[in-house]
């Protein structure tokens, strides 16, 4: 009775540990999570379906309003359709070649194709003409169901006090480098640079290490225990 209740608790233990690393993935997020200000750079928002009865069928993101791009590019993604909504601005952008910008992207939606439970989807966008006056941009994002919910990714996160619940992606803006480019910008065929690829497989690889470390340090936790009762009872039946 003593070894299984020392089991039980071992493994609600590890079932704890992979409970605590779960969150990570559960929010709406834009990797990489920071860009020198004034480049260009590429954004990939990263997208799980928290639901478990529900596929995610559109993704909308709000691109910042006050702060416009220059140019918004958005990668072709197979299964889905997008639509990027202009508008007009108050005050015309003025290029480093000098032409004058009336309309920006101020919208990128995604819809036709889905994301099931227990899987997360990526879309990504090239962005020209990133501001070099604020040190973050935010960009609000709304997950739309196939039950008919909406998960608003909107929430403003606030230094010194606990995340909300559906905080927005937000873009950190660094100090600007030399020449004011990014390597991440799309290669000629199009699609995005080899080194966003590289950061974003990367990342996941990274995170599901961590997790396969968590998980086999709970099994050895139960080897050990399991090992270590045996081995007193072991004892107590020789004396």
């Amino acid at each position: 009775m003593r070894t299984r209740r020392l089991i039980g608790v071992a493994a609600l233990a590890a079932g704890a540990i992979v409970t605590l690393a779960s969150p990570a993935f559960a929010h709406v997020t834009v990797d990489p999570s920071s860009a020198p200000k004034g480049g260009d750079t590429t954004l990939t928002f990263r997208v799980p379906n928290e639901m478990d009865n529900a596929n995610t069928v559109k993704i909308d993101v709000k691109l910042p309003d006050d702060h416009p791009f220059s140019s918004v590019v958005v990668q072709p993604k197979a299964g889905w359709t997008y639509q990027v909504t202009n508008t007009n601005l108050a005050t015309p952008i003025t290029t480093d070649e000098g032409a004058q910008i009336t309309q920006a992207a101020s919208e990128v939606a995604w819809t036709g194709g889905q994301i099931k439970p227990g899987e997360f989807d990526e879309f990504t966008i090239f962005v020209e003409g990133l501001p070099d006056d604020v040190d973050s941009l935010s960009f609000p994002t709304v997950q739309s169901y196939d039950n008919g919910q909406d998960v608003s990714w909107i929430e403003q996160s606030v230094a010194g006090q606990p995340e909300p619940d559906h905080p927005a992606p937000v873009l950190q803006l660094t100090a600007a480098t030399p020449g004011g480019s990014d390597s991440s910008a799309p290669s000629s065929s199009g699609q995005a640079g080899v080194s966003v690829t590289g950061t974003v497989v990367k990342k996941e690889t990274n995170n599901g290490l961590a997790i396969a470390a968590l998980v086999v340090g709970a099994v050895g936790l139960i080897i050990g225990i399991v090992a270590l009762v045996r081995g007193r009872g072991d004892r107590a039946v020789q004396t």
